[in-house]
């Protein structure tokens, strides 16, 4: 007997809404507010912009990339806690460097598409001014077993003293965000990625001015006034805005910066993206719920990719192969997209990935297209800035630019976003995004 073919219409999870918290460069204003204490801020702000009746809540999926350990390993757990959510809203936290909040986002989708959710708030945070900073392995090994035991008498604490050594052992370690695999920081993979696709420092400064530009000129417009909110402080300070855009910026200033990875590099300060603290979310739901309660649908996520790559070759260049990737997985071509958003962590990197996307032998050899994915211009993308100009909490980058290409497709009437993001670990990241 043959099958019966399925000709039921399939679930769209659509995102309502999204907010985030002012971005603030590491240790300014934010440097007491933790990675919890961030997301607590955004998840209500969330939701008071947002209201949805608690009891529709199905899950909150949660990203961060600098995990407070000691403290808590599900920090979407937590934030619930701290929210005051009914303590039968399960959680779980998910970490995939800079694509983590776009993670979130998919797993949210993925399960609001299978009917095993209806109503999901995805996002991310995190806060690069509570790095921890590490006691050296030899002081844990020494100290350890006499802490750890319950046996352990003033004797056993006098005699561990006598071992201890004052230079290796009390001297913290210094945090590092190096490549693990290949011991550069990302802005040496960078640089080498300038460098083989002769990508000049004039070419990343006009970039970098672009995106503060526009970023200024969006936030002039109040097109960010319902996305960001103000965040109160625990002492007593609230802060309404990022502060890491420069929309007085100019081509002339950023050359006068000196290289800050390499003495006679191409990438400075103004062309890298900033350590940021921040948190952002989105509310999340099947198309037919957010009718149901009364809410607008600004765009449904129509397919994602995510990749990886040699991390010895171009870390950062897998946006070039995730965005064709999740076009195609919506049966889209380059031509079907209308907006264009690629994460800046470094200007040298997005306008290697630009010019990748439009190489034939790139697209031919590494995604089997017959030619070139899309040749664009600098000018074709990030319309609204993006995180040079924002900043990056690392964890929160993806959630922003969903939020804010979603809005963007609601209010343009423009159908259709092709977001993609590279990530430490040489990972990569793309969603397609479209007007509901």
């Amino acid at each position: 007997m043959p099958a019966k073919k399925n000709t039921a219409k399939p679930r769209r999870a659509v995102i309502v809404g999204g907010v985030r918290t002012p971005f603030i460069r590491a240790f300014g204003p934010f440097t007491q507010l933790d990675t919890i204490a961030l997301g607590t801020a955004c998840v209500k702000g969330l939701l008071n912009q947002f209201p949805v009746e608690w009891k529709e809540l199905d899950s909150l999926v949660w990203g961060g990339t600098i995990l407070p350990g000691g403290i808590a390993v599900n920090i979407g757990r937590e934030i619930i806690f701290d929210v005051g959510l009914p303590d039968t809203l399960e959680s779980y936290t998910v970490t995939r460097a800079c694509t983590t909040s776009m993670l979130s986002t998919t797993l949210a989708a993925a399960s609001i598409e299978r009917g095993d959710a209806e109503v999901i708030i995805a996002g991310g945070s995190d806060s690069t001014s509570n790095v921890e900073v590490r006691m050296p392995p030899t002081l844990v090994h020494k100290a350890a077993p006499v802490v750890m035991s319950a046996k352990s008498t003033p004797v056993d604490y006098l005699k561990l003293l006598t071992k201890i050594h004052p230079k290796n052992d009390i001297v913290p370690s210094r945090p590092s965000i190096r490549e693990r695999t290949t011991g550069e920081l990302m802005g040496e993979s960078a640089e080498k990625m300038a460098g083989m696709h002769g990508i000049s420092r004039e070419d990343q400064d006009a970039f970098a001015v672009q995106s503060h530009s526009r970023a200024a000129k969006a936030l002039a417009a109040g097109r960010f006034a319902k996305e960001i909110i103000p965040v109160e402080t625990p002492n007593g300070e609230t802060v309404y805005a990022d502060n890491i855009l420069r929309g007085d910026t100019s081509v002339d200033k950023m050359a006068r910066l000196k290289p800050a990875f390499k003495e006679d590099g191409t990438l400075t300060a103004g062309n890298s993206s900033a350590l940021t603290d921040g948190a952002s979310a989105v509310l999340m739901m099947s198309e037919e719920k957010a009718k149901a309660l009364g809410f607008t649908p600004l765009a449904a996520v129509t397919s994602w990719s995510y990749d990886a790559v040699d991390p010895n070759d171009q870390l950062l260049i897998g946006p070039a192969l995730s965005m064709p990737k999740a076009a195609a997985k919506a049966g889209m071509t380059a031509d079907d997209i209308d907006i264009f958003d690629i994460h800046e962590a470094f200007a040298a990197q997005v306008l290697c990935v630009i010019k990748m996307l439009g190489n034939d032998e790139f697209c031919q050899q590494r995604l089997g297209l017959d030619k070139a994915f899309k040749k664009l211009d600098p000018q074709d993308i990030n319309l609204l800035g993006g995180s040079l100009a924002f900043g990056h909490p690392f964890a929160a980058t993806g959630t922003r630019m969903i939020s804010t290409m979603a809005n963007e497709l609601h209010e343009s009437g423009k159908q259709s976003a092709l977001l993609g993001i590279c990530a430490g670990g040489a990972l990569s990241g793309a969603m397609v995004l479209e007007a509901v």
